[in-house]
């Protein structure tokens, strides 16, 4: 990419910057430099080997805008130099009081046994060509999911800007560089108090380009598609490219590397060393790829060039990751509360990825939050019992295609297939909105259901245990269970054949037949009464019902068609609250006409609970009214 033209339009002013913290000196004053500060911080500057450097002497000048003191950091427990021949005299010393402990880097040939020699955090240092597969994927894996801050990294293009990367983690952030921001192409997040966020549709009516550069961040993230060397936002780019950086020959490089524009347009490029920030996260993928798996020419290395600025930390994905609503949200809760957004965005993603998709340059801070736990993406159980319901009733054929529920129904398993989306655009609700919401659905569904059974006994949907058990198979598990006759029998389940079909659990008894059906979780039913009525007379029902979830049921009562003229049910239908640690029974009646002729007949209760029906039938005889 070619380097950006910028015009600022933002107003800059600022108090007048405190007295130089970093002081550039050339590589062979840096020992004497480094002794000098290391003898007295907070007095001397920061010793920086940026003479020859105009990129690192910018960042220099920047870095005054956003830090205001020095302090010594907070040391990490373990420490190791990659590389040390490479760094020049000075840089070592400059990292010693950076961790308690430093080792030799052989010791990281077998990443398990280091770990296990040299627990807690641990802090590597070295220049980017020494970032490889090899020791650093097996120290990330080592690392990933420990409760305090794993693996964290100290680099730069060359040993100048690695010494860079060392001093700028003894500054302190001024007073007033408190602005959080958040660009994503990717997603419409939610907007939090005190977060600037910006997504594609702001990128079509607000100058992107100057919100970035003119803005002093204390943690910026951009999230967008990409490559190693930028991130699109929009018709905005954040580039990759700096120019003081010699190209390397052979190696492959964007197309502005072969003479040819940018792919985007050129003054909507954001120079990434040139974003003040504290922080700067790069949420796209592949944004920080290891030194043996970039894809381009380290000139254009989005990473490198976040290196060379300002940014006391910067946050990289080593590959790729599946960041979406939930990390945007975790990131902006965790940029807010002082938590740090390599372990907050590698634990929101632990329940889709077994590895780090993040990784950490610059200390953590010693007083930030605890890491948040590993997040599992497991949805509300009562969600997903749901959701199975709602396939099997939508698309098993069980009801026809003009059947009154099918509306709500579809309705209702939209909200639920957001529900169970990882990066749902409802995933700003909370667990406890999500169910309450779905729980006033079901109330007004259940309800529906049951005043249709109630009305016409003989809607589809009490269908389901022949339509279902038509296309299943005989689970061989047999349950001896007690008959509400008082008889032995046998309750078994019929295993759907296809995932749209339900599997179904009933209850043969010999004398009384297929006694209850139900689907799994369901609430079970039993019905209990004497085996005779007289004509004209009262059959007093007992209907005894458990449930798997405490809540709301709905349950009803109905007769054969053949008997229902000479017959009145009260209540028609009734609801309840019912607890899973024990039964409930509700009472009804069932008055007879006094010339209703004597015979066997039988009844049928039915409970409805979270859009599953159960039944239990019971028989009984009309006898003659004695005189």
């Amino acid at each position: 990419m070619n380097a950006p033209v910028v015009t600022e339009t933002h107003d800059r002013s600022d108090p007048t910057p405190a007295p130089a913290l970093f002081g550039v000196v050339e590589v062979g004053q840096l020992p004497q430099a480094v002794a000098d500060f290391l003898a007295a911080p907070g007095h001397t500057p920061v010793p920086v080997p940026g003479v020859g450097r105009p990129d690192l002497t910018h960042a220099v000048d920047l870095a005054a805008r956003l830090y205001d003191g020095v302090e010594l950091p907070r040391p990490l427990d373990v420490g190791v130099l990659l590389g040390p021949q490479d760094l020049p005299d000075g840089v070592p010393a400059l990292a010693r009081p950076l961790a308690r402990t430093w080792v030799a880097e052989e010791e990281l040939a077998d990443a398990a046994e280091f770990r296990r020699r040299h627990p807690g955090t641990l802090l590597m240092v070295g220049c980017y060509d020494r970032l490889n597969l090899d020791p650093v994927r097996a120290l990330l894996l080592t690392t990933y999911r420990d409760r305090e801050p794993g693996l964290t990294l100290l680099s730069g293009r060359d040993a100048a800007s690695v010494a860079w990367n060392v001093a700028k983690q003894y500054a302190t952030v001024a007073p007033g560089v408190d602005a959080i921001g958040l660009f994503t192409d990717t997603d419409r997040p939610p907007h939090s108090d005190g977060v600037r966020v910006f997504d594609d549709r702001d990128f079509e009516r607000v100058d992107i380009q100057a919100e970035i550069l003119g803005t002093r961040w204390r943690r910026v993230a951009f999230q967008g598609h990409g490559k190693d060397d930028s991130v699109n936002l929009g018709e905005f780019t954040i580039c990759g490219l700096n120019p003081a950086a010699p190209a390397r020959a052979g190696l492959l490089g964007p197309r502005c590397a072969y003479g040819l524009p940018c792919y985007k347009p050129e003054d909507k490029l954001v120079p990434l060393n040139r974003v003040e920030a504290v922080e700067v996260v790069l949420s796209a993928c592949n944004s920080g790829p290891l030194a043996d798996l970039a894809l381009y020419d380290p000139r254009y290395q989005l990473l490198l060039n976040a290196l060379d600025g300002p940014a006391r930390t910067v946050v990289s994905a080593v590959s790729v990751h599946d960041s979406d609503r939930p990390e945007n949200v975790a990131w902006m809760r965790a940029a807010l509360s002082g938590a740090d957004s390599v372990d907050t965005l590698n634990a929101s993603l632990a329940g889709s990825h077994p590895y780090p998709a993040f990784m950490r340059f610059g200390l953590p801070q010693g007083d930030a939050p605890a890491a948040p736990p590993p997040a599992e993406h497991r949805p509300d159980p009562l969600v997903l019992t749901v959701g199975r319901r709602l396939t099997t009733l939508l698309t098993s054929e069980l009801l026809p295609h003009n059947h009154a529920l099918r509306p709500r129904l579809v309705k209702l398993a939209r909200k639920v297939d957001l529900w169970v989306s990882r990066p749902t655009h409802l995933a700003d609700q909370s667990p406890d909105e999500i169910r309450s919401s779905l729980t006033a659905d079901l109330q007004s569904l259940d309800h529906v259901i049951t005043e249709q059974v109630a009305a016409n006994p003989e809607n589809e949907i009490m269908s389901y245990p022949a339509h279902f058990g038509d296309r299943s198979s005989l689970d061989p598990q047999v349950h001896e269970v007690t008959c509400h006759c008082g008889r032995p029998a046998q309750e078994f389940t019929r295993r759907g054949l296809l995932p749209h079909v339900s599997d179904t659990i009933c209850a043969v008894c010999m004398r009384c037949g297929d006694v209850t059906f139900r689907v799994p979780e369901a609430p079970s039913l039993l019905a209990y009464a004497h085996d005779e009525v007289e004509q004209g007379g009262v059959l007093e029902v007992r209907a005894t019902v458990e449930v798997a979830r405490t809540g709301p049921v709905r349950l009803g009562l109905f007769v054969p068609t053949y008997l229902r003229e000479d017959t009145t049910v009260e209540p028609g239908v009734v609801r309840i609250r019912a607890g899973h640690d024990r039964p409930r029974d509700v009472a009804f009646r069932v008055r007879f006409a006094a010339d209703t002729a004597p015979q066997a007949y039988y009844f049928t209760v039915f409970a409805v609970q979270d859009l599953a029906v159960s039944t239990a039938r019971r028989h009984f005889g009309v006898v003659p009214r004695r005189t």
